[in-house]
């Protein structure tokens, strides 16, 4: 397993490097399309512009589908300002607090990327008085370019416009002793573990008795990723995602978390009750925990209309949606428990 656990953080590093805010997928899912296809399988990419993959199994009823997103937090210029800087509007769930200072990328259209930093208005201490009290929002906020502009005039003769995506730097990091560190851990690091799920299955030359699909979802974090795409036969979705680690839950960034119920409502115990039999059978280290605020791409889908059983796990992450850490323990017991509930 260790090599699949490798395999795991170099596609999660390698993926994590590319810029994929949510609405601008496109070069995720073509390496995805990319490292599915050298893995043996024949990913299709949808409509909207997720990555589906039959991993095949002998049996078509009760197909399973896992689900997992490329699409993470970011923004979008919708104003250039007068002083040739850019007031943006969020994309997802970015909070401007967590992303103060960071260096990001503006991506235009047609005319090239621009690079350039985060910042509050009048951002430095040693002249704004009130450099403290003020508040951190997206409207005392702004891009600076890393350009000689200092009007509207100038930005936009660069070719940006309102509309303009606009993706903040991940910092991804390893430590030696296995913390995982960066920005959209949610929920990147699970594309890596069904990567290194996918490989495990071709290394070892497993055909499942129950089919399965995954599906790499491109709009998760605006509430419909998984709302289309559910393959004929599918009577289970399982979520893939980040699990939540904070004050009043049990789970750690060393664990694989199994989510009972979150803000959209409980999960179901069919499933809940696989998961936690196959952790304990196989002597998983997990947490069962309700999670306060948050929705999944398996609750899109029953929201949609799919008659499907479902669930959601996924590796501890801490601080989401800010500068997110996980480890790789949490990744292995994640990966374990995905071969003791599905293969078992």
């Amino acid at each position: 397993m260790d090599n699949i656990i490798e395999y795991i953080l170099e596609q999660t590093k390698k993926i994590l490097s590319i810029d994929s805010p949510t609405g601008y997928t496109g070069e995720a899912a073509d390496m995805l399309l990319c490292e599915y296809r050298s893995l043996g399988f024949q990913p299709q990419k949808t409509v909207k512009g997720g990555v589906l993959v039959d991993l095949g199994g002998t049996e078509e009823k009760d197909a399973i589908l896992l689900t997992a997103h490329m699409d993470t937090l970011g923004a979008m210029v919708c104003e250039v300002k007068g002083n040739g800087r850019l007031k943006v509007s969020p994309l997802g769930g970015l909070n401007p607090m967590n992303t103060e200072s960071e260096n990001c990328r503006v991506i235009t259209r047609f005319d090239g990327i621009y690079e350039g930093t985060f910042q509050l208005e009048n951002a430095s201490i040693h002249v704004n008085s009130d450099y403290s009290k003020a508040a951190r929002d997206f409207h005392t906020m702004e891009v600076v370019l890393d350009e000689h502009v200092s009007s509207k005039e100038e930005t936009k003769k660069l070719g940006i416009l309102a509309g303009d995506i606009v993706a903040f730097e991940p910092r991804t990091a390893i430590t030696e002793k296995g913390d995982i560190k960066s920005r959209f851990l949610d929920d990147k690091l699970s594309v890596g573990i069904l990567l290194g799920f996918a490989k495990y299955l071709k290394e070892e030359n497993i055909t499942p008795k129950r089919k399965i699909y995954h599906h790499i979802t491109a709009y998760e974090e605006v509430g419909h990723g998984a709302c289309g795409t559910v393959p004929e036969g599918v009577t289970e979705i399982l979520s893939v995602d980040m699990g939540c680690v904070g004050e009043g839950l049990e789970c750690t960034e060393r664990q694989v978390s199994i989510c009972a119920k979150d803000s959209a409502g409980p999960y179901s115990c069919q499933v809940v009750d696989g998961l936690i039999k196959a952790a304990k059978e196989h002597k998983i280290d997990f947490a069962v925990d309700v999670y306060p605020h948050y929705g999944s791409d398996a609750d899109a889908a029953l929201e949609a209309g799919y008659d499907c059983r479902h669930g959601l796990i996924g590796p501890g992450v801490y601080a989401s949606h800010g500068y997110e850490r996980s480890h790789v323990d949490g990744v292995r017991a994640t990966a374990e428990l995905l071969k003791a509930y599905l293969l078992s």
